[in-house]
């Protein structure tokens, strides 16, 4: 498909596609493969639904962290929105927390990611596990971005020294951006979605 040709996904058009535990799980053809990830209570779900313009498209877990599988969604049938389970959850035993990590193992050695995007709280300096999942976006060598998530819970005056110590302590390389993003408010919705549209289109066959 040429640039021209090239057509904005429709964001209403989404359905969900599996339920991944394992390799043979993973969908084997072209499509992009957009990437979220993030801790168990950091918004993941409803910065999903925002992108989407959905109200309670990303079902929101009851027990969050307690299943280890990566969810897929297909987007009008242009790209993959998958959604990596959350992490961080301090009830989780060794044996899941394990299971998790054996699971990013086999998804990210496939070398499927288009895009990944970490989503973060920007009240708080990134945790352990955040630094951890930062680190196979790294290690992955694909594009990533961090989403600072619940812009509207802090002071305009304390945005740039928050956004400072997350790219710090995330060890970020200079092309990953940080976008201050707010799921309540839509804040960073349209700077994220470009980003989301930019690599879908390059990664477009032509």
């Amino acid at each position: 498909m040429s640039m021209e040709g090239w057509k904005k996904p429709n964001l209403h058009n989404v359905e969900f596609l599996r339920s991944a535990v394992k390799e043979s799980d993973f969908p084997a053809d072209t499509l992009p493969q957009i990437v979220f990830a993030g801790k168990s209570n950091v918004g993941k779900s409803s910065v999903i639904n925002k992108l989407l313009g959905r109200k309670n498209f990303a079902r929101v877990s009851a027990q969050p962290g307690k299943t280890v599988h990566i969810n897929y969604f297909v987007i009008d049938k242009q790209l993959y929105l998958v959604d990596l389970p959350g992490y961080g959850y301090a009830r989780v035993s060794k044996a899941e927390q394990q299971r998790w990590g054996e699971l990013m193992e086999l998804y990210f050695a496939k070398g499927l990611l288009t895009l990944g995007i970490q989503i973060v709280d920007i009240r708080h300096k990134p945790t352990r596990d955040d630094v951890t999942m930062a680190d196979w976006f790294r290690a992955s060598d694909r594009p990533w971005v961090v989403i600072a998530n619940k812009l509207d819970k802090i002071k305009k005056s304390q945005r740039e020294d928050n956004l400072a110590v997350i790219r710090q302590t995330l060890r970020l390389p200079e092309e990953v951006p940080v976008i201050p993003f707010s799921a309540e408010k839509g804040d960073g919705r349209d700077e994220v979605l470009a980003l989301i549209f930019d690599h879908v289109r390059k990664d477009d066959p032509e």
